[in-house]
């Protein structure tokens, strides 16, 4: 009878380090339902649709599916596939593929293959461009309110993410002037 628990101990042990290898992975389908219920609109809203998809088992799923199969993909796999995503874009004088990726988006011209990236460094929260091997950093976040924002000259101006803030740097750089051509 000792034997017996002893024995089942050990299996159920070995199993579960071979079945339960700590895996823990980005959780990427939750993270999306529930960033766009924090974008749904004002808080009392947000917190409604988080009760109806408790109600409805949305989440339940979303984690569920996450858990057993999505994070398993990604563990063994070493990339996401919630993640990545791939869209064609018709362009004024092209199509364009976007891929993006949890570090930003490659796009590639479809008409004469040349391409360039958009790549996001999360250590200082700022966005770059890539093409043919050279990065050029073109904005950082400052706060949550604030962005510094490469000039015409090479520098970098603090804007105000405000209708105001962004049309002065509009206006500082000439895309006013842009706009109103098209």
């Amino acid at each position: 009878m000792k034997k017996t628990y002893l024995t089942l101990a050990v299996v159920l042990a070995l199993t579960a380090s071979l079945t339960l290898q700590s895996c823990l992975g980005s959780f990427a389908l939750s993270n999306k339902v529930l960033n766009w219920n924090r974008q749904v609109g004002n808080k009392f809203v947000n917190e409604l649709v988080f009760v109806a998809f408790w109600i409805l088992p949305v989440y339940e799923l979303t984690f569920l599916s996450d858990f057993l199969v999505i994070n398993s993909i990604e563990f063994w796999s070493g990339e996401n596939p919630i993640v990545a995503e791939t869209k064609v874009v018709d362009g004024k004088d092209a199509k364009y593929l976007v891929q993006s990726d949890e570090t930003g988006y490659t796009i590639t011209n479809l008409r004469d293959q040349s391409q360039f990236r958009f790549n996001f460094d999360a250590s200082d929260r700022s966005w770059s461009i890539e093409k043919d091997g050279q990065e050029h950093k073109f904005m950082t976040f400052v706060d949550d309110t604030h962005v510094k924002m490469l000039t015409p000259d090479g520098d970098f101006r603090t804007v105000e993410l405000s209708q105001q803030g962004v049309y002065a740097y509009e206006q500082m750089v000439g895309a006013g002037n842009f706009y109103a051509a098209r």
